[in-house]
């Protein structure tokens, strides 16, 4: 059975090499081996660096290979050449099943290159003092803990996730990668290394090196530097994962051999995008319908688009008139946070004629409110999440992390609770569907004057408390800094659910006036 699945494993590699588009495979072929030799080279270079530099790097990159690994297979729904499921027509042995699967994970390109990689790592680690053993031992664990892993997160996704994956589910499913993996990358990036290991990265390695994330490699360089306590306890660690991942591994293919495969999901298959992917309720309608219009209407593109300029742009006049940088570029983040807010305060004229649909159906005024702004949120909270790690690392200040996304918080939640009340209060004539962005119409109402201020001003004026604050940690020191945080973000959830159980009242008692501005508008 052994021989026979790892001849089917080298038949399956060899013919997708072949079945594939000989371009495509070449230029992917090339491109994994070009970079995984400037990985090796790059690690034998860590042999002449000092040992603290060496174990840095290397115990923090296994952790972000094995969190890759992981995540890789949920983020692009790769379909499992070697799904244990696959197997279930021919009568396998369910306990020998896991063991097998996982040693013919270690035959294809990604894990060949782990093997090559964690080769060059026992090479430093040997150079370091480590016995040669036990260093090629524990780094030929760790690429095959790490290519488990990737089985691991192939074997949840064909659990959990639907099959065919939708572009929508991709979409949310690296939004929260983007909100965490950047700013972490930019803060260590940030750091100034000055010939030796800042106090931050040694620490974030200490912690990170008797985690699960990168034991193996915690243990050796312990180990080579005569940390006995450091090495007991990262060798633990390492036996309980190395345990603990095979016992996880061994219930997944065993529940996927024993249990009913779950029916295709026909909704994914429909061409339903974001309706199939949300709840099926009013809300996720609504913020389905809007994700639609969102990402394919030209007015709200443009609209998305100058915000980030807008708030870029802030910078030059300011140090043109003489305002120190690491003053100037904290504004970009409150302006575009607000703008953002801002942006849906007009929604329900965007919609043009279509907003008959909520009214007709008897639509709840809260899932209307709620449902308009999760566009704007899955385009803002990324954006807003990278621009505050650029801020941070131009200022050179990472104790501002906390009060900025205070005031980020407190500009853009108290916004979006503003606009849910203007959008339905307020509204005015904007450029119909298909029409430039840049043509407006003429507006007959007053509408057209204190809709925008209000939702302007007084997003504006609520959260004057938290940038009171966060002036007062620029000026006097870190004092504030907690208060700032708490206060945004406080402010920002209060005007939020102020604003939207207020819009979807008046949003029920206005159908008719809305109705009526639609169609004369």
């Amino acid at each position: 059975m052994v021989a026979h699945v790892l001849r089917l494993r080298l038949a399956l590699l060899i013919g997708a090499l072949r079945g594939a588009r000989p371009l495509r495979t070449a230029l992917a072929l090339a491109a994994t081996v070009a970079v995984t030799v400037v990985v090796c080279v790059a690690v034998l270079g860590l042999g002449s660096a000092p040992a603290p530099t060496a174990r840095a790097v290397i115990v923090l990159g296994s952790a972000a290979t094995l969190i890759a690994f992981l995540v890789a297979p949920m983020l692009t729904g790769a379909v499992d050449q070697l799904d244990p499921r696959r197997f279930a027509p021919f009568g396998v042995d369910e306990r020998r099943m896991p063991w097998i699967l996982a040693l013919a994970a270690l035959l294809s390109i990604p894990s060949a290159a782990l093997l090559a990689v964690a080769v060059c790592v026992a090479v430093v680690a040997i150079g370091a003092g480590v016995p040669w053993p036990v260093a090629f031992m524990v780094s030929l664990l760790s690429a095959f803990l790490i290519a488990l892993v990737a089985r691991i997160g192939m074997a949840l996704s064909a659990i959990l996730l639907p099959e065919r994956r939708s572009r929508e589910l991709t979409v949310l499913f690296t939004i929260p990668v983007i909100v965490v993996a950047f700013p972490v990358a930019v803060y260590f990036a940030s750091l100034r290394w000055d010939g030796h290991v800042p106090p931050a990265v040694t620490t974030a390695t200490e912690v990170v090196g008797s985690t699960p994330l990168a034991a193996p490699y915690g243990f050796l360089f312990a180990l080579s530097a005569g940390d006995t306590a450091g090495a007991w306890i990262s060798g633990i660690v390492f036996a309980a994962t190395v345990l603990g991942l095979l016992a996880l591994w061994a219930f997944l293919v065993r529940h996927m051999l024993t249990s009913t495969e779950r029916p295709v999901a026909a909704k994914e298959r429909s061409g339903l995008g974001w309706f199939s992917l949300l709840p099926a309720n009013a809300f996720g309608g609504v913020a389905a319908r809007s994700l639609v219009y969102w990402l394919r209407d030209r007015r709200y593109v443009v609209n998305i688009l100058v915000v980030p300029i807008a708030g870029i742009l802030t910078v030059f006049p300011l140090l043109v008139a003489g305002v120190p940088l690491h003053i100037a570029a904290l504004v970009p983040v409150p302006i575009m946070a607000l703008f953002f807010g801002w942006l849906p305060h007009n929604d329900v004229a965007y919609d043009s004629t279509a907003v008959w649909i909520h009214i007709a159906s008897g639509l709840r005024g809260i899932p209307d409110r709620l449902g308009r702004l999760v566009p704007i949120s899955l385009i803002a909270i990324p954006v807003l999440a990278v621009a505050t790690s650029i801020t941070l690392a131009v200022v050179d200040d990472w104790h501002l992390m906390m009060p900025l996304i205070g005031v980020a918080a407190a500009l853009f939640l108290s916004g979006l609770g503003m606009s849910s009340l203007s959008s339905v209060l307020a509204p005015y004539a904007v450029s119909r569907p298909g029409d430039s962005p840049f043509q407006q119409p003429q507006r007959s109402s007053s509408y057209s004057a204190y809709g925008p201020a209000l939702a302007f001003v007084g997003a504006l004026l609520l959260s004057a408390p938290t940038l009171w604050l966060f002036v007062l940690t620029i000026v006097e020191g870190d004092q504030h800094a907690g208060a700032t945080f708490w206060v945004g973000v406080f402010t920002g959830v209060l005007v939020l659910i102020g604003g939207v159980v207020l819009g979807g009242r008046i949003f029920e008692r206005s159908g008719e006036r809305l109705m009526e501005f639609a169609e004369t508008t």
